[in-house]
């Protein structure tokens, strides 16, 4: 069917969802392209806090603490377990709240990215510290001190 204007002969089964299954297919060959060059990809947070829960618990089950005895070790392998038993039905019941936690340390860090390149761009070029407003803030800071950082 080299035009759109043509129809599939009768008795000829078309495929409905040609289109779907190709850009499936294209996606799927994408993604193990993708995992092939740069590896896997990280999961979710809640999937990610699982792992270090795990590889915590692994590491320590693995250390052989040699002046404490096998009472303390024994103490802290309950200890690791216990966290687990609390952690696991959190991360079970709330998924969602891991991955809007991991956004929100992605804001806060993208945001004090920012506020600390634009105070190390003014100190670089030898400006004032004083904010553009010419707001010193509440009680100068003397010269050589600490100074207002500006969030707003």
């Amino acid at each position: 069917m080299s035009d759109a204007t043509e129809r599939p002969a009768p008795g000829a089964e078309a495929d409905s969802d040609a289109w779907g299954q190709a850009c499936a297919e294209d996606l799927a060959a994408e993604r193990a392209r993708r995992r092939a060059s740069y590896g896997p990809q990280p999961g979710t947070a809640a999937e990610e806090l699982r792992k270090l829960v795990d590889a915590v618990t692994e590491k320590v089950a693995g250390l052989q603490l040699p002046l404490a005895g096998l009472a303390a070790q024994d103490v802290v392998q309950q200890v690791v377990d216990r966290a687990r038993t609390a952690v696991e039905p959190i991360i079970e019941r709330n998924p969602e709240v891991f991955d809007h936690l991991a956004s929100a340390g992605s804001e806060l860090l993208a945001a004090y990215r920012a506020v600390v390149q634009g105070q190390e761009s003014r100190w670089t070029r030898g400006d004032s510290a004083k904010p553009a407003d010419g707001d010193d803030g509440p009680g100068d800071a003397p010269a050589g001190g600490t100074e207002r950082i500006d969030l707003d």
